[in-house]
Protein backbone atom coordinates (compact mmCIF):
# COMPACT_ATOMS: atom_id res chain seq x y z
CA UNK A 1 0.00 0.00 0.00
CA UNK A 2 1.23 3.37 -0.87
CA UNK A 3 1.98 6.27 2.12
CA UNK A 4 0.76 9.43 0.97
CA UNK A 5 2.72 12.24 0.73
CA UNK A 6 3.20 14.85 3.69
CA UNK A 7 1.63 17.49 3.34
CA UNK A 8 4.75 19.70 3.79
CA UNK A 9 8.33 18.54 4.37
CA UNK A 10 11.23 21.30 4.95
CA UNK A 11 14.83 19.33 4.82
CA UNK A 12 17.70 20.79 6.30
CA UNK A 13 16.28 23.99 5.06
CA UNK A 14 18.59 27.36 5.33
CA UNK A 15 18.61 30.75 3.46
CA UNK A 16 21.09 33.63 3.35
CA UNK A 17 21.00 37.01 1.23
CA UNK A 18 23.44 38.74 -0.23
CA UNK A 19 26.11 35.70 0.67
CA UNK A 20 25.84 37.22 5.07
CA UNK A 21 22.76 37.91 6.14
CA UNK A 22 21.25 34.38 7.65
CA UNK A 23 17.65 34.83 7.64
CA UNK A 24 16.73 30.65 8.10
CA UNK A 25 18.89 27.73 9.83
CA UNK A 26 18.70 24.12 9.37
CA UNK A 27 14.62 24.34 9.38
CA UNK A 28 13.57 20.51 9.67
CA UNK A 29 9.45 20.63 9.35
CA UNK A 30 6.83 17.89 8.67
CA UNK A 31 2.90 18.77 8.21
CA UNK A 32 0.53 16.19 7.89
CA UNK A 33 -2.37 16.52 5.31
CA UNK A 34 -5.30 18.25 6.98
CA UNK A 35 -3.08 19.47 9.86
CA UNK A 36 -2.89 22.97 10.76
CA UNK A 37 -0.01 24.84 12.14
CA UNK A 38 1.32 27.59 13.50
CA UNK A 39 4.49 29.41 13.28
CA UNK A 40 5.00 32.22 15.88
CA UNK A 41 8.29 33.83 16.79
CA UNK A 42 10.19 37.31 17.23
CA UNK A 43 9.66 39.76 14.35
CA UNK A 44 12.51 39.29 11.58
CA UNK A 45 12.95 35.55 12.70
CA UNK A 46 12.55 34.68 8.85
CA UNK A 47 8.15 33.59 9.51
CA UNK A 48 7.36 34.93 6.35
CA UNK A 49 10.36 33.49 4.39
CA UNK A 50 10.22 29.84 5.30
CA UNK A 51 6.36 30.77 3.84
CA UNK A 52 7.44 31.97 1.06
CA UNK A 53 10.04 29.28 0.69
CA UNK A 54 7.56 26.62 0.72
CA UNK A 55 4.99 28.24 -1.69
CA UNK A 56 7.93 27.95 -4.20
CA UNK A 57 8.60 32.02 -4.41
CA UNK A 58 12.04 31.77 -2.87
CA UNK A 59 14.76 29.65 -3.09
CA UNK A 60 16.66 28.01 -0.10
CA UNK A 61 20.25 28.44 -0.10
CA UNK A 62 20.80 24.86 1.00
CA UNK A 63 17.97 22.31 1.71
CA UNK A 64 14.76 21.65 0.61
CA UNK A 65 10.75 21.89 0.60
CA UNK A 66 8.31 19.78 -0.67
CA UNK A 67 4.52 19.79 -0.99
CA UNK A 68 2.80 16.90 -1.33
CA UNK A 69 5.72 15.35 -2.00
CA UNK A 70 7.52 17.58 -4.89
CA UNK A 71 9.43 20.67 -6.32
CA UNK A 72 7.06 23.32 -8.46
CA UNK A 73 5.49 26.24 -8.78
CA UNK A 74 2.91 27.91 -6.57
CA UNK A 75 0.50 26.39 -9.34
CA UNK A 76 1.90 23.20 -9.36
CA UNK A 77 1.72 22.96 -5.69
CA UNK A 78 -1.36 22.99 -5.33
CA UNK A 79 -1.38 25.78 -2.86
CA UNK A 80 -3.31 29.22 -2.24
CA UNK A 81 -1.08 31.86 -0.51
CA UNK A 82 -2.86 34.77 2.07
CA UNK A 83 -0.76 37.99 2.27
CA UNK A 84 -0.23 40.34 5.04
CA UNK A 85 -1.98 42.95 2.66
CA UNK A 86 -4.82 41.85 0.10
CA UNK A 87 -3.39 43.17 -2.83
CA UNK A 88 -6.02 43.45 -5.22
CA UNK A 89 -6.87 45.36 -8.43
CA UNK A 90 -8.93 48.33 -7.61
CA UNK A 91 -10.26 48.24 -11.50
CA UNK A 92 -11.42 45.22 -10.65
CA UNK A 93 -14.47 44.14 -8.66
CA UNK A 94 -14.69 41.53 -5.82
CA UNK A 95 -16.00 38.66 -8.48
CA UNK A 96 -13.03 39.58 -10.63
CA UNK A 97 -10.80 39.97 -8.82
CA UNK A 98 -11.11 36.18 -7.11
CA UNK A 99 -11.61 35.24 -10.57
CA UNK A 100 -7.78 35.96 -11.76
CA UNK A 101 -6.05 33.12 -11.45
CA UNK A 102 -8.19 31.19 -13.23
CA UNK A 103 -8.83 33.59 -15.46
CA UNK A 104 -4.87 33.88 -16.50
CA UNK A 105 -5.43 30.13 -16.64
CA UNK A 106 -7.32 29.93 -19.51
CA UNK A 107 -10.64 28.60 -17.94
CA UNK A 108 -13.78 29.59 -19.69
CA UNK A 109 -15.38 32.94 -17.99
CA UNK A 110 -18.77 31.13 -17.76
CA UNK A 111 -16.80 28.24 -15.27
CA UNK A 112 -14.74 31.13 -13.56
CA UNK A 113 -16.99 33.24 -12.65
CA UNK A 114 -18.99 30.83 -11.27
CA UNK A 115 -16.48 29.15 -9.74
CA UNK A 116 -15.59 32.40 -7.78
CA UNK A 117 -19.06 33.30 -7.04
CA UNK A 118 -18.92 30.40 -4.95
CA UNK A 119 -15.37 31.35 -3.64
CA UNK A 120 -16.81 34.35 -2.05
CA UNK A 121 -20.17 32.50 -0.76
CA UNK A 122 -18.09 30.29 0.77
CA UNK A 123 -16.39 33.60 3.28
CA UNK A 124 -19.50 35.07 3.54
CA UNK A 125 -19.20 37.37 0.44
CA UNK A 126 -21.26 37.62 -2.19
CA UNK A 127 -23.46 39.97 -1.09
CA UNK A 128 -20.00 42.37 -2.46
CA UNK A 129 -19.46 40.15 -5.50
CA UNK A 130 -19.10 43.71 -7.94
CA UNK A 131 -18.00 46.34 -5.52
CA UNK A 132 -14.58 47.52 -5.84
CA UNK A 133 -11.64 47.24 -3.77
CA UNK A 134 -12.37 51.17 -2.55
CA UNK A 135 -15.70 50.18 -1.66
CA UNK A 136 -14.67 46.97 0.60
CA UNK A 137 -13.20 47.77 4.09
CA UNK A 138 -10.40 46.13 5.42
CA UNK A 139 -11.81 42.86 6.68
CA UNK A 140 -13.82 42.16 3.64
CA UNK A 141 -10.80 43.13 1.41
CA UNK A 142 -8.90 40.60 3.03
CA UNK A 143 -11.73 37.61 3.10
CA UNK A 144 -11.69 38.76 -1.28
CA UNK A 145 -7.82 37.41 -0.88
CA UNK A 146 -8.98 34.18 0.83
CA UNK A 147 -11.74 33.59 -1.56
CA UNK A 148 -8.98 34.19 -4.59
CA UNK A 149 -6.56 31.91 -2.85
CA UNK A 150 -9.34 29.25 -2.58
CA UNK A 151 -10.57 29.36 -5.49
CA UNK A 152 -8.12 27.25 -7.39
CA UNK A 153 -9.28 24.60 -5.07
CA UNK A 154 -5.75 24.40 -3.59
CA UNK A 155 -5.06 21.46 -1.40
CA UNK A 156 -2.46 23.45 1.50
CA UNK A 157 -3.39 27.37 2.66
CA UNK A 158 -0.34 29.49 3.42
CA UNK A 159 -1.48 32.74 6.01
CA UNK A 160 1.28 35.11 6.35
CA UNK A 161 -0.39 37.47 9.24
CA UNK A 162 -3.61 37.70 7.43
CA UNK A 163 -5.92 39.37 10.49
CA UNK A 164 -3.19 41.27 11.84
CA UNK A 165 -5.60 44.61 10.60
CA UNK A 166 -8.67 43.53 12.00
CA UNK A 167 -9.94 44.66 15.49
CA UNK A 168 -9.94 42.33 18.14
CA UNK A 169 -13.91 41.26 17.96
CA UNK A 170 -14.03 40.62 13.89
CA UNK A 171 -10.52 38.94 14.31
CA UNK A 172 -11.91 36.57 16.68
CA UNK A 173 -14.76 36.00 14.59
CA UNK A 174 -13.06 35.56 11.33
CA UNK A 175 -10.93 32.94 13.14
CA UNK A 176 -13.61 30.57 13.85
CA UNK A 177 -14.85 31.00 10.18
CA UNK A 178 -11.60 29.94 9.05
CA UNK A 179 -11.44 26.92 11.09
CA UNK A 180 -14.97 25.59 10.11
CA UNK A 181 -14.33 26.81 6.26
CA UNK A 182 -10.69 24.91 6.79
CA UNK A 183 -12.56 22.00 7.66
CA UNK A 184 -15.33 21.89 5.14
CA UNK A 185 -12.62 21.99 2.64
CA UNK A 186 -10.37 19.46 4.01
CA UNK A 187 -7.37 22.03 3.79
CA UNK A 188 -4.11 21.63 5.35
CA UNK A 189 -2.86 25.53 6.41
CA UNK A 190 0.18 26.59 8.10
CA UNK A 191 -0.28 30.44 9.68
CA UNK A 192 2.30 32.70 10.63
CA UNK A 193 1.14 35.21 13.28
CA UNK A 194 2.05 37.07 16.21
CA UNK A 195 -0.95 36.46 18.12
CA UNK A 196 -0.45 33.72 20.67
CA UNK A 197 -3.85 32.88 21.22
CA UNK A 198 -4.69 33.03 17.50
CA UNK A 199 -1.76 30.40 17.09
CA UNK A 200 -3.65 28.73 19.80
CA UNK A 201 -7.12 28.31 18.38
CA UNK A 202 -6.27 27.82 14.64
CA UNK A 203 -3.52 25.26 15.43
CA UNK A 204 -3.41 21.69 16.00
CA UNK A 205 0.20 22.15 16.51
CA UNK A 206 2.24 25.66 17.43
CA UNK A 207 5.85 25.98 16.52
CA UNK A 208 8.20 28.31 17.98
CA UNK A 209 10.93 30.34 16.41
CA UNK A 210 14.18 31.95 17.71
CA UNK A 211 15.82 35.37 16.65
CA UNK A 212 17.33 35.72 13.45
CA UNK A 213 18.68 33.26 12.02
CA UNK A 214 15.27 31.56 13.02
CA UNK A 215 15.48 28.11 13.89
CA UNK A 216 12.21 25.68 15.16
CA UNK A 217 13.15 25.90 18.72
CA UNK A 218 10.07 24.65 20.18
CA UNK A 219 6.83 23.05 19.72
CA UNK A 220 3.34 23.05 21.60
CA UNK A 221 0.34 20.46 20.52
CA UNK A 222 -2.98 21.69 20.72
CA UNK A 223 -5.52 19.00 22.37
CA UNK A 224 -8.68 20.88 21.99
CA UNK A 225 -11.94 19.72 20.72
CA UNK A 226 -12.16 20.07 16.65
CA UNK A 227 -15.60 21.28 17.22
CA UNK A 228 -13.91 24.94 18.71
CA UNK A 229 -16.26 27.47 19.92
CA UNK A 230 -15.92 30.80 21.48
CA UNK A 231 -16.13 29.36 24.84
CA UNK A 232 -12.63 28.10 24.69
CA UNK A 233 -10.94 30.70 24.86
CA UNK A 234 -11.99 31.42 28.61
CA UNK A 235 -10.85 27.76 29.72
CA UNK A 236 -7.67 26.81 31.93
CA UNK A 237 -6.39 24.55 29.25
CA UNK A 238 -6.06 27.20 26.60
CA UNK A 239 -4.99 29.61 29.09
CA UNK A 240 -2.07 26.51 29.81
CA UNK A 241 -1.33 26.13 26.22
CA UNK A 242 -0.36 29.82 25.84
CA UNK A 243 1.65 29.68 29.04
CA UNK A 244 3.31 27.10 27.40
CA UNK A 245 4.16 29.16 24.06
CA UNK A 246 5.03 32.74 26.30
CA UNK A 247 7.70 30.54 28.02
CA UNK A 248 8.99 29.03 25.09
CA UNK A 249 9.59 33.05 23.63
CA UNK A 250 11.06 33.87 26.99
CA UNK A 251 13.43 31.17 27.71
CA UNK A 252 14.93 30.67 23.74
CA UNK A 253 13.05 27.49 22.96
CA UNK A 254 13.39 24.73 25.79
CA UNK A 255 11.36 22.09 25.57
CA UNK A 256 8.01 22.01 27.89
Amino acid sequence: MTQKPLAVECRNVSISFTGKTHALKDINLQVEPGEYVSLVGPSGCGKSTLLRIIAGLLSPTTGQALVFGRNGTPAQRKLGFVFQEPTLLPWRTALDNVALPLEIKGVSKEERRERAWQALKDVGLASAAHHYPAELSGGMKQRVSLARALVEEAKLLLMDEPFAALDALRRERFNYEMWRLGHKKKLTLILVTHSITEAVWMSHRVLVMSESPGRIIGEVKVPLPEERESSILSTPGFASLCGKIRSLLAQGGDKQ
